[in-house]
């Protein structure tokens, strides 16, 4: 049996479709939502001869050979390189600038369009910064053949870089200036018209002539306003049917053209009514507040590019003979050594092999108060050297440097979608649909009680129900919220954080390198062994070797032992246990007792500290102790959740002594020590079933497992790899007060996309039965469908942290003014 097609647009259907019209008494069947809102609006419309006199279908837009050629250009190796990031496997991730995103609809046709490919994992759109983050199989799906898919469903993609998009930007801004200008002299003059016409019919004064001549001005200045300035509404509309969806653009364009059509033709004909002016003055105000959420969604996207524009160009490498060679910084390879001067910013991430100075860490964490630096010490892309010049070498270039990863980061959590926002975003698409059917209804009502104004009346609906401010609602407050947290140093790369952090009840911390600074120091050394077994003047070179591969903060206290020419082999790695390897060919296990000795129980020295049991295969050798410090702020952080209402306990896989020391100087009444990774997520898996809300917050490889299972993560801007890539939130400084502060910002955020839902939801159950019954002329629905989208841009922008923001730039002059006077 052949597979059915759509009625509408003749795609085959699915066997488990369940979209259908009824047409001429009959049923056919639909293949998606898009084409049963589509059709149904036809229908109710009364355009049913639109099936019967169509002579093909929809067509879907086909690419030239030439286009295709063009797109092709960006499968060249050196050009993914600069803006692909590939793993082994072949999945790739890459950020696309989109040209023509207008609304909800269209990210939501584009995610469905892209996501159906063979191939794609993932697509998700960034409404506010107008671009996509795409992850798929490189290996099945070129990434000519992506851009070509965009182009096809009436999308300009390509790959995203911040100067290209900062001009995309710019000259959007201008055009959008210049359609802001044409409609704005257009709707003063056609009011000064349309107001004299009316006084003169009033008055019956005005001379027939003269009545003509203001008739057919109000026309001329009218045109332009709605063939030029209007057409982004016409043209978004229009792409949205060709896809088969509704938007907010169809209702406008309807009233937009529907009421320009009628004044013409009344013109023409010399009956019924002229509303040029209204038709001037709503296409002004729509783009008015189009303009407003267009500077908004710009300062927002610009925080991205401002981290791209970070990474300079050009870097000077140190030849064989420390010869400065300059030379693309994009060219540069790890283990390069390369020349930062005073003044200059970091291309890559390194490590300083000679020379100190001061460098500005500001767009990693939000502070602007420079950082000493010295051989040794990590550097990252973006960050500037302030006094002193430094020699660097390379550990990573191109999309694997820090910065990159926060962008790709940021994109992310700003492209997926918590629950209210995909629940607004539904709830607009439907409303159009409604919109458009209740329209008719109203229209065909007013038909029978007064003819002369059906039409108006039908077109205030159209206009001042346009459910502008319910798609607004919930993405400017998202977006602005997330970027306002970036600033702060607060890097959100999850898209349900914001909605889990408002939520959170409780908070479980991990100990070492998180409520401590992770800066273990190896205090001192309690042999167990025979005295005069030859080991003990070497033992931690021996237990350096095991840690030289480890990137757990003990590994750092024994970093400064190692010894070049004893290495250990066999390093197996034990998560919250320890390590084992073999030094010399003996085998030899460092870390908690009851791993390292488990023939008997061993219980450390009861003097304060961190106490490693060090082993080999015949016995205990002796005992290391560690010591640890609080970080400065984390007491006022515990004090802040607890004003907050917020509970807390404390999670190590740290022994007894240490954690109760710990808790005790903290005042943490719930402790849990000696805690494995499965402990760890078992605890985590009590406290959900009690119904708590969980905040994690970890740095350790031990961690990943409970970071991955709480409804929110947070890892410290120090901690692994591995607990970065499974956190929901990076803290990019190591303050832990930003922990209560971004709780506090995610209460805000969800209060106000409350507020915001409440005042579209308020002004649409007021305005619609008013626009049904004839009491809102089409001038007053212009004005109320922009007032209500702007209250809820201007709402939403109440989370950007005003204050901080002009005290991070008072810390940025300070130190540009002392970078000054020392260059000086």
């Amino acid at each position: 049996m052949s597979q059915e097609s759509c009625f509408h647009c003749g795609e085959p259907v699915p066997s488990n479709s369940r979209f259908s019209v009824t047409v001429n008494d009959k049923t056919e069947q639909l293949c998606c939502p898009g084409c049963e809102a589509v059709a149904n609006a036809i229908v109710f419309g009364g355009l049913e001869s639109y099936y019967k006199f169509r002579t093909e279908l929809p067509p879907r837009p086909e690419l030239s050979e030439t286009e295709l050629a063009e797109l092709q250009v960006y499968d060249a190796p050196e050009l993914l390189q600069e803006f692909v990031h590939r793993n082994e496997s072949g999945i790739a991730e890459a950020t696309l600038a989109i040209d023509g995103i207008t609304c909800a609809a269209c990210a939501w046709l584009i995610e469905n369009q892209i996501n159906s490919l063979e191939g794609v994992e993932y697509t998700g759109v960034n409404l506010s910064a107008q671009r996509a983050t795409l992850r798929w199989d490189m290996n099945k799906l070129p990434f000519s053949k992506l851009l070509a898919e965009f182009k096809s469903i009436g999308y300009s993609a390509q790959p995203w870089q911040a100067n290209e998009q900062q001009q995309k930007l710019e000259k959007e801004q201008k055009t959008a200036i210049r359609r802001l200008i044409v409609a704005a002299i257009g709707s003063m003059q056609a009011m000064m018209f349309g107001i004299s016409l009316e006084a003169g019919v009033l008055a019956n004064f005005m001379e027939p002539e003269l009545l003509i001549l203001f008739q057919w001005l109000s026309f001329f200045v009218t045109t332009p306003v709605v063939v030029y300035s209007a057409w982004p509404f016409f043209k978004s509309a229009l792409n949205e049917l060709k896809n088969r969806r509704l938007n907010m653009d169809v209702p406008v364009s309807l009233a937009i053209g529907l009421g320009y059509t009628a004044s013409v033709w009344a013109l023409l004909t010399g009956t019924g009514e002229l509303h040029f002016y209204a038709i001037a003055m709503f296409s002004f105000f729509l783009l008015f507040g189009r303009y407003i959420e267009m500077r908004t969604r710009h300062r927002i996207g610009n925080a991205g590019n401002a981290l791209q524009d970070l990474i300079p160009q050009a870097a000077i490498l140190l030849d064989e003979n420390q010869q400065e060679v300059y030379l693309p910084s994009r060219n540069l390879k790890v283990g390069d050594l390369i020349l930062v001067k005073p003044g200059h910013t970091l291309p890559i991430d390194g490590v300083i092999v000679s020379g100190h100075s001061s460098v500005n860490q500001a767009t990693m964490t939000g502070e602007y108060l420079p950082v000493a630096c010295y051989p040794g010490h990590q550097v990252l892309a973006g960050t500037q050297n302030i006094d002193s010049p430094l020699t660097v070498r390379v550990e990573k270039t191109g999309q694997d440097v820090r910065l990159a990863s926060i962008s790709r980061l940021s994109e992310r959590a700003l492209a997926e979608k918590p629950r209210i926002a995909s629940l607004a975003n539904k709830v607009s698409s439907y409303f159009v649909g409604a919109l458009l059917i209740i329209s008719v209804v109203v229209f065909t009502v007013w038909l029978g009680i007064d003819s002369s104004r059906a039409f108006w009346v039908l077109v205030a609906l159209l206009v001042v129900t346009c459910p502008c401010a319910l798609a607004l609602a919930t993405p400017t407050a998202l977006a602005v919220a997330n970027s306002t947290l970036a600033r702060q140093g607060v890097l959100i790369t999850r898209g349900h954080v914001l909605e889990g952090l408002a939520k959170a009840d409780h908070i479980i911390f991990d100990k070492t390198g998180t409520l401590t600074e992770g800066r273990l120091e190896l205090k001192s050394v309690h042999w167990l062994a025979a005295k005069d077994d030859p080991r003990q003047t070497q033992i931690k070179r021996y237990a350096a070797a095991l840690e030289a591969q480890s990137e757990h903060p003990i590994a750092r206290a024994f970093a400064e032992m190692r010894d070049p020419d004893l290495t250990a082999e066999a390093i197996q790695a034990f998560t919250g246990k320890g390590l084992s390897g073999k030094i010399t060919g003996q085998e030899y296990r460092l870390g908690r007792a009851d791993f390292a000795w488990t023939q008997e129980v061993l219980t450390p020295p009861k003097q304060e500290g961190q106490w490693l049991l060090f082993a080999d295969n015949q016995a205990p050798l002796c005992w290391f102790r560690l010591s640890d410090q609080l970080r400065p702020d984390t007491k006022t952080m515990l004090k802040a959740l607890q004003t907050m209402g917020i509970t807390f306990e404390l999670l190590s896989g740290d022994q007894e002594g240490s954690v109760q020391s710990i808790a005790n100087e903290l005042g943490i009444t719930h402790y849990t020590a000696s805690a494995t990774p499965e402990r760890k997520l078992e605890k985590l898996r009590e406290l959900q079933k009690q119904g708590k809300q969980i905040i994690m917050v970890g740095d350790g490889v031990n961690d990943v497992p409970v970071l991955a299972g709480a409804q929110v993560s947070i890892a410290m801007g120090d901690a692994t790899d591995l607990a970065k890539t499974s956190a929901d939130t990076l803290l990019l400084s190591s303050h832990l007060i930003k922990i209560p502060q971004a709780i506090q910002k995610a209460r805000m955020t969800n209060r106000i996309i409350k507020q915001n839902l409440m005042l579209s939801l308020v002004y649409n159950l007021i305005a619609l039965p008013a626009a049904s019954m004839g009491l809102v002329p089409p001038w007053l629905a212009a004005v109320g469908m922009t007032s209500s989208s702007l209250l809820v841009v201007l709402n939403a922008l109440r989370l950007r942290d005003k204050a901080n923001e002009q005290r991070l730039s008072e810390q940025k002059q300070q130190v540009k003014t002392q970078q000054s006077t020392k260059n000086t």
